[in-house]
């Protein structure tokens, strides 16, 4: 088996072949002859548990990932523990091993990773119309964009979006659906 390998020989990157395999293999360089070891990094993985919360109820994941890997509140990862459905997340509260919660970490420090389902998503929206509001539930992909100005419609009502309030307290005219808290609007 031939794979381009650093020879410290040469200084350079070049074709090797595997001599022996073990603990250290050893390779011989293709270009000057030279036989040295080539040590194998391994990764120490740690296994985090992940609360997810969606709509409706919260699911638990474990994954396994590098423990030298850093996260930090806001962050977005992909969930995949090969038993459960794949889930874009957001962190919102990162719990130590200690039980206290941090901002940041590495994942080797890390007992229990609190999200939100971002991939999927439901936008909560309230719409007035002659000093009545009606409120509903519409769902929506995390990346689909609302408009102020813009025609949209829920539970077959049709309204124009007149204000978007964000998670952070931001009042935008437009904003992704996996950031949006409330939408107001009026019917049309």
């Amino acid at each position: 088996m031939q794979e381009e390998i650093f020879c410290p020989e040469c200084g350079d990157f070049t074709e090797h072949v595997t001599v022996k395999l073990g603990r250290e293999h050893l390779v011989k360089c293709e270009v000057c002859g030279t036989v040295h070891p080539l040590k194998l990094e391994r990764t120490k993985l740690a296994s985090l548990r992940v609360i997810i919360s969606a709509t409706d109820a919260s699911q638990r994941r474990v994954i396994e990932i590098p423990a030298e890997d850093r996260f930090k509140v806001g962050d977005e990862i992909l969930v995949d523990d090969d038993v459960g459905d794949v889930a874009m997340v957001e962190i919102t509260s990162i719990e130590l091993d200690s039980g206290r919660r941090a901002e940041r970490a590495k994942a080797g420090d890390v007992k229990t990773l609190w999200t939100r389902a971002v991939d999927e998503v439901v936008v909560k929206i309230s719409v007035h119309w002659r000093g009545k509001t009606t409120s509903y539930s519409i769902p929506a992909r995390g990346d689909e964009t609302f408009h102020v100005g813009e025609a949209r419609t829920a539970d077959g009502r049709r309204f124009r979006v007149e204000k978007i309030k964000l998670r952070d307290g931001r009042s935008p005219n437009r904003a992704l659906a996996k950031d949006i808290i409330r939408v107001w609007g009026v019917a049309l």
